[in-house]
């Protein structure tokens, strides 16, 4: 990659002849340690900057992470030895959930006729064989600390559950809670083995992106589930935090709670996007979880609901050290 410098003009500067005019040096502070940088084109005529003109230069950075391994290679070291981990750790993560998967699969095939009689809407049995298999891969890689589980309605009162979205982890993490509420997917999820016939059987909703007709069809659906008993849930940011900043929220979710009457239930997660950041989903960190589960938002205007519940959980997040938009 290269630096652009730009050399201001100076009052008739003395510019030596010759290979040293080739380099300039780059200073990182008052108390770091000058680098050399080299020169990709040099200005054979000191006349040009005593001219009053001024010259873009294109320099090739010396400051690359060769240079810094080189300066330092027990640091360089460390990096990678954690990268290596952190490979490793999620290779296993996504071994044990897959065997895992597969077992309890079969059992929600086995159980599937009997929940399409006698629970339809809720399935709570296959939530409930959900809340196994999450809790036995997240037990095994990271710790989770749940804090509010009093703030949680029973699985037989509806509520639109909301969060923000930080990673990949975080259906997992939410499935520990043992409650059934109804998950938003990309179809593609779906057409997943194993894990999206799962899905099915759990009766997450599918949704297209940018269909607006889609994006319809889900609202109503949700509504429709909500009347009938069934809870759901929703990241109201849509996707992932890129930078681990909480981003504007989406009113569907609040449009569902004002139409059914029922609550949201406002829950923070802390810790996923750093254990598994957007992008890196082959790597899993060491560390923890935290759950913050908030109490309950009543009203009938989507708008005070979005609005109320984004603050509860920007504020969580602000206390916490995380950014907000």
């Amino acid at each position: 990659m290269g630096t652009l410098v730009w050399l201001r003009p100076t009052a008739a500067p003395a510019v030596p002849a010759g290979p040293s005019a080739a380099h300039v040096v780059a200073a990182g502070g008052v108390n770091a340690r000058p680098r050399r940088v080299s020169v990709a084109s040099r200005c054979t005529n000191p006349r040009v900057l005593q001219a009053g003109r001024c010259r873009w230069l294109v320099v090739r950075s010396g400051v690359t992470a060769a240079a810094a391994a080189a300066d330092d290679p027990e640091d360089s070291s460390e990096l990678s030895d954690l990268q290596v981990a952190s490979r490793i750790r999620g290779v296993f993560f996504y071994a044990v959930t897959a065997v895992a998967a597969i077992f309890l699969f079969i059992a929600m095939v086995v159980v599937h006729p009997l929940v399409l009689l006698f629970d339809r809407h809720r399935r709570r049995a296959q939530h409930y064989i959900a809340k196994i298999w999450a809790t036995l891969t997240v037990s095994m890689f990271y710790k989770l600390e749940v804090e509010g589980m009093e703030n949680l309605p029973p699985n037989s009162s509806p509520a639109v559950y909301v969060a923000n979205h930080q990673s990949f982890l975080d259906i997992y993490t939410l499935l520990t809670l043992g409650r059934c509420f109804k998950f938003i997917s990309k179809t593609s999820i779906f057409m997943l083995p194993v894990i999206g016939w799962a899905m099915y059987l759990l009766g997450v909703i599918p949704l297209r992106r940018m269909d607006s007709r889609s994006q319809l069809d889900c609202l109503k659906r949700c509504v429709d589930l909500v009347k009938r008993g069934a809870s759901v849930f929703f990241f109201p940011e849509g996707t992932r935090s890129k930078d681990g900043k909480l981003g504007i929220f989406k009113r569907g979710a609040f449009s569902v709670a004002a139409k059914t009457g029922v609550p949201v239930i406002p829950i923070t997660l802390l810790g996923t996007g750093k254990l598994m950041p957007p992008g890196m989903e082959s790597n899993l960190n060491s560390g923890s979880v935290q759950v913050i589960i908030h109490r309950p938002i009543e009203g009938n205007d989507a708008e005070k609901l979005c609005t109320d519940a984004r603050n509860v959980i920007a504020d969580t997040l602000l206390l916490h050290g995380y950014g907000v938009h």
